[in-house]
């Protein structure tokens, strides 16, 4: 990816972590990134395709957080592990974050592109979360886990950027998320312990 795209994107992330969508538009982003609106354009064929960008980005981004040797690690640990990832992503990239798993609105629907890089990742989160059931368990159980375990997973992230969470000062939301889904593995762990894996 070229500077010029990199600069645009960059911008566009920060205006959208400023004040969401409503703050998104052609002159904005250029005028953050210091280029011409044509640029933009040229770049990505205006807002819609920065947003697509964006939201590919934040999936491929958090498919890497994801990833990694789960070579001699326990289910549990692959999933704190992967966990760990996620929060890690969910803080150093902010705005992605925001787009893809929060505050999308009417205003922004996905490319059939973007929905697809959105079910790859899905898929990826499926794999490993599957690690925790049966082998034989049947692709709507699985499907189901992940779902729950992406549900509680974004509920301490965006609890972390809820107003509300300025109540709780000295909070670290991620070791107290890491905390509650260790009890939450353990828990499922349990329920499927006499099955064979």
């Amino acid at each position: 990816m070229n500077i010029a795209k990199r600069k645009i994107l960059g911008a566009a992330s920060e205006l959208f972590l400023e004040g969401g969508i409503a703050a998104l538009s052609v002159r904005s982003i250029a005028k953050q990134a210091g280029v011409s609106t044509i640029g933009i354009y040229s770049h990505f064929k205006g807002k819609e395709g920065i947003l697509d960008e964006l939201y590919i980005q934040g999936f491929e981004l958090f498919m890497q957080a994801i990833k990694f040797d789960q070579e001699k690690l326990t289910a549990k640990e692959i999933l704190l592990k992967a966990i760990h990832g996620y929060f890690s992503m969910a803080q150093a990239h902010e705005g992605h974050y925001r787009l893809i798993f929060g505050e999308n609105d009417s205003r922004y629907t996905p490319s059939d592109e973007a929905k697809a890089t959105a079910e790859r990742a899905f898929g990826k989160l499926v794999k490993i979360t599957a690690l925790l059931l049966p082998k034989d368990a049947s692709l709507a159980l699985k499907q189901k886990n992940a779902l729950e375990i992406w549900a509680f997973v974004h509920g301490y992230v965006s609890l972390k950027h809820h107003a509300i969470a300025s109540i709780f000062p000295e909070t670290d939301w991620y070791v107290l998320a890491e905390d509650a889904f260790a009890m939450h593995i353990d828990a499922i762990l349990a329920k499927y312990a006499g099955a064979a894996n």
